[in-house]
């Protein structure tokens, strides 16, 4: 990309009043109204289109000033030894460089499929010359990383969008097949699957709403650009159910503590608190949000993650996880403890251990606090939005699998249920075989011939026999399986 010219090097004098008379003319440029500015916006119908390339140019305009004013500002290079001037080169300003240095910077944001995260570059040869290209023979900067990994990162952003539905749509159908099983087998229910209920309640609607953000307003720019009020409530909701998701794990937390550290068998517990905390705590931080949303950052839809209002809804699910933490630790640490009174091997110990951690963390949720910063190298931060992708909208398969479908209770109530069905599924095939049975043998007697018949045939009375004890046998065996 061909860029304009660096200031030669002449004598401070003159490269003061270069710089003055730049500096009038942008202020010139800046104090002549616009026609944007000059037109009156009475009628909403008349309101014209905003123009991305005036905005663009109005934003380069700005960055050339502040770099003017930088460069006016900072004290001349003083290091022994030839160097480049500082520059604007028409996007980005450039401090004074030594000779053979290459120098970067964060790519400018003034078009969509520039990377702000990827470096430009300027050379300084060993001169004091800023490289020039041989092309154009004018002194060039190097953009091209910028949009190098433009259509790599676009096709790992659609992968990362579809496998965000794909992830909740299993955590839906995994969820609710766990409640259904919940709600069905009454020998389960407890205080602790009450809880298991309402936490799984929340990751349903959590995923229900996410998928319909994904769907019906992240794709579709019409309805973003028009602000319309319906993605403004389904944005409250979200961060509603979120919080009641993160609040609700704190719950299921709450009573592991209470039930392992405070006492072993503790009595039940009131859990009208845990209502209060998992369903009516995040109505609080989500209204307050909503609230100074509306009033200092309205963007459209609230989209927007560039504002540090979202703190007002983070904060708290932190607060909740880093407790979660606590809890985490203090009960493994009970748990250890436990295993040494046992006199268990020291290896059976530790992974009895690791195993209840392992089990811990999906349901807490402390993987967000042990993994909060994404790392700057691209494959290792690849890598990072890979892993988050899965434990953030995956979570709910996880929880669903760890906390029901692995969970002992919930495989000996279904093998039950199960072998009950086998049970009076024979029994229904032995009725209608020995209906079929009968059937056929009077059949049979009366196409006989009457001098055939030996009523008094050792045979007959052995199958009699036979067949008579043959059905108590397998009623008594399906009595003993129910």
């Amino acid at each position: 990309m061909t860029m304009d010219s660096s200031f030669s090097k002449d004598t401070a004098l003159e490269r003061t009043m270069r710089h003055c008379c730049l500096l009038l003319i942008v202020i010139l440029i800046r104090m002549v109204p616009s026609y944007a500015s000059t037109v009156k916006y009475a009628d909403p119908t008349l309101m014209p289109t905003v123009n991305e390339e005036s905005i663009r140019r109005q934003k380069i305009l700005n960055e050339q000033f502040k770099c003017y004013e930088k460069m006016n500002r900072d004290t001349p290079y003083s290091k022994p030894g030839l160097y480049c001037n500082r520059t604007w080169d028409g996007w980005l300003c450039w401090d004074d460089a030594p000779a053979g240095k290459l120098v970067m910077q964060n790519c400018p944001d003034y078009f969509q499929d520039f990377d702000t995260t990827e470096k430009a570059s300027k050379f300084c040869d060993e001169n004091g010359n800023w490289f020039q290209h041989p092309e154009s023979n004018r002194t060039w900067s190097n953009y091209t990383l910028c949009i190098s990994f433009t259509t790599e990162k676009l096709k790992m952003a659609y992968i990362l969008y579809y496998m965000a539905i794909v992830g909740h749509t299993l955590s839906i159908v995994s969820l609710l097949i766990s409640l259904g099983i919940f709600f069905y087998f009454k020998s389960l229910s407890c205080q602790r699957i009450t809880l298991h209920k309402n936490l799984f309640s929340s990751y349903v609607m959590n995923s229900i709403l996410t998928i319909v953000h994904l769907i019906a307003i992240v794709p579709n720019s019409d309805l973003v650009k028009s602000d319309h009020v319906s993605c403004k409530v389904l944005q409250f909701f979200q961060q509603y159910m979120l919080g009641c998701n993160y609040f609700w794990m704190l719950c299921e937390g709450i009573y592991l503590h209470t039930l392992i550290v405070v006492a072993v068998f503790a009595e039940e517990q009131h859990l009208h608190w845990y209502y209060l905390l998992g369903w009516g705590f995040p109505l609080v931080p989500a209204s307050i949000h909503a609230f100074a949303r509306t009033k200092y950052f309205n963007d459209k839809c609230w989209m927007s993650v560039e504002t540090n209002l979202l703190y007002i809804v983070h904060g708290p699910i932190m607060a909740a996880l880093l407790v979660n933490l606590f809890f985490l630790l203090n009960i493994v640490l009970v748990l250890v403890t436990k295993l040494r009174d046992t006199h268990r091997t020291e290896s059976n110990m530790y992974m009895k251990a690791v195993r209840a951690t392992l089990i811990l963390v999906p349901l807490l949720g402390i993987q967000f606090v042990i993994f909060p910063w994404r790392p700057e190298n691209r494959l290792a931060g690849e890598i990072y939005d890979y892993i988050m992708n899965i434990l953030m909208h995956y979570q709910g398969l996880l929880v669903a699998t760890i906390f029901c479908f692995f969970n002992g209770e919930v495989q000996g109530a279904l093998k039950r249920q199960w072998m009950q069905y086998k049970t009076q599924l024979g029994q229904r095939r032995r009725e209608h075989c020995s209906t079929r049975s009968t059937s056929y043998t009077a059949t049979s007697i009366t196409e006989v011939p009457i001098y055939l018949y030996n009523h008094d045939s050792n045979s007959e009375q052995l199958n009699g026999k036979y067949g008579e004890d043959s059905e108590i046998t397998a009623l008594n065996s399906g009595d003993s399986f129910e």
